[in-house]
């Protein structure tokens, strides 16, 4: 592939040079995917499908102007370039040394990049994990399955002289369970997946992952409304890090930060958090879904540190916007295909983990909310507020874990909660999941230790 794209990417930017770009790039995309779905007893949606296309990008005057086609020959690159230049510079001779880069994704894919395993297999997979949830009784009324793979196959070739090629197989398997005790409906989420092949079975089974989500939404149907209140909370490493994800991660992005738009614009140097939290967005992490061995600008990805002991310490950049501050682009310029501009974007983001044991933690809080698992969420990135749902919840009672709980959610601050946490497990337990924003999604991770906020509002139904 590379070989096959080399010559047009170097064609590429030497003509987008000529018309007047201070930055310019085309990122070639062949894209294999492969979906199906077992619902209501019936496998469903089985699909298999290619794409193909390139991205074509020219920066001018910080300005950018971005076209791709589907038809990858000089002709139809020079076509979209043609129309990217809306203002044509002096012809002139452009001399580009390029430099293939070398391969990242052998020490960051999980595994082999082979898919060849038969359909017939895959779809036990499914048959597996809806048998499994409807042994778990007759309160189990639906039982959804899905299974989703892809390797993408991108190279990169841009004006600074960088050519390089990234390979990303990826493997998404989630069950969602509805159950009822013919008075209340409650359903359980259980998703599981990585950068790498079908190894990832060999750790966690369709039957680990269906009973997860099966036993959820029966132990909910026990739960008693929630209270409403200030409360200690502790979400739990099972939690994921939807939450520094939202309120957090998002404000830590380098064009929001730019624009003014993120509460922690102009705070570099500042402290933001308690001096317990470090986080963290590390793109190299081997198998996470976030991860990658190049960002799709062709920069390497990196371990970013955002926030160390409670100081903010820089943003996630991609080019433009580290052009824009004067900094050097972090390995966070993403894009969802080659239809779409690379924009700066999270890849495994986390808070790290700390000193306290995860049970003692509990046990050291008299009374509050246990969060075992988040559901979704809205954020306002200008001043960090949000409202999180808890789709799994406890109340903490004497230092002990007691009865569920449901219709709560958390509402805050995302700085007030950095500030207001006071203890950080030694454990970390990650989620995956697909991240929005302008319009384009996007493969991520995140994670938390078990950590404890001393005080936050809890919305519930009980006063």
């Amino acid at each position: 592939m590379l070989v096959d794209f080399k010559e047009l990417g170097e064609f590429g930017v030497k003509e987008l040079l000529k018309r007047g770009a201070d930055f310019a790039d085309l990122f070639f995309e062949k894209k294999f995917t492969f979906t199906a779905k077992c619902e209501e007893n019936r496998i469903e949606n089985i699909s298999n499908g290619i794409e193909i296309g390139v991205g074509i990008r020219m920066i001018k005057n910080w300005k950018t102007y971005y076209g791709f086609t589907n038809e990858i020959t000089q002709k139809s690159i020079l076509s979209v370039i043609e129309n990217l230049a809306v203002a044509a510079a002096a012809e002139k001779e452009i001399s580009l040394n390029m430099t293939v880069k070398e391969k990242r994704y052998p020490e960051i894919v999980d595994g082999e990049t082979d898919f060849t395993i038969p359909v017939e297999e895959k779809i036990m997979l499914l048959r597996r994990a809806n048998y499994r949830a409807r042994e778990c009784g007759d309160r189990v009324k639906q039982v959804t399955a899905v299974l989703k793979d892809s390797i993408q196959e991108v190279v990169i070739v841009n004006s600074l002289g960088k050519i390089v090629e990234d390979i990303r197989p990826r493997v998404v398997f989630y069950v969602l369970v509805v159950a009822s005790d013919g008075r209340t409906l409650q359903t359980g989420y259980e998703p599981v997946g990585h950068l790498g092949d079908y190894s990832i079975f060999e750790r966690i089974t369709p039957e680990d992952i269906a009973l997860k989500a099966a036993e959820r939404a029966i132990k909910m149907l026990s739960a008693k409304p929630a209270p409403a209140g200030t409360f200690p909370v502790v979400i739990s490493s099972k939690a994921g890090g939807t939450m520094v994800h939202e309120a957090v991660g998002h404000g830590l992005e380098a064009d929001l930060a730019n624009q003014g738009l993120s509460v922690y614009s102009g705070k570099i140097g500042e402290k933001v958090a308690s001096d317990l939290v470090t986080v963290i967005d590390d793109g190299t992490l081997k198998g996470k879904y976030g991860s990658s061995g190049y960002d799709d600008e062709g920069e390497a990805t990196t371990r970013n540190i955002l926030i160390e002991n409670g100081i903010l310490k820089g943003f996630m950049y991609d080019h433009l916007q580290a052009s824009k501050a004067g900094h050097h682009p972090t390995g966070n310029g993403r894009r969802e295909s080659y239809m779409h501009v690379p924009i700066p974007r999270m890849t495994n983001t986390f808070i790290a983990p700390g000193h306290d044991d995860p049970e003692d933690i509990i046990s050291d809080t008299k009374e509050g909310i246990l969060v075992v698992k988040m559901g979704g969420g809205q954020v306002n990135t200008i001043n960090g507020d949000f409202v999180f749902e808890i789709s799994e919840g406890y109340m903490i009672e004497n230092g002990k874990v007691t009865y569920p709980i449901k219709g709560a959610s958390l509402i805050g601050n995302g700085p007030a909660v950095l500030q207001n946490i006071d203890a950080v497990g030694n454990d970390l337990g990650f989620a995956i999941g697909t991240c929005g924003k302008d319009g384009q999604g996007v493969p991520v991770s995140d994670a938390l230790p078990t950590i404890r906020i001393k005080e936050m509002t809890v919305g519930g139904t009980k006063n």
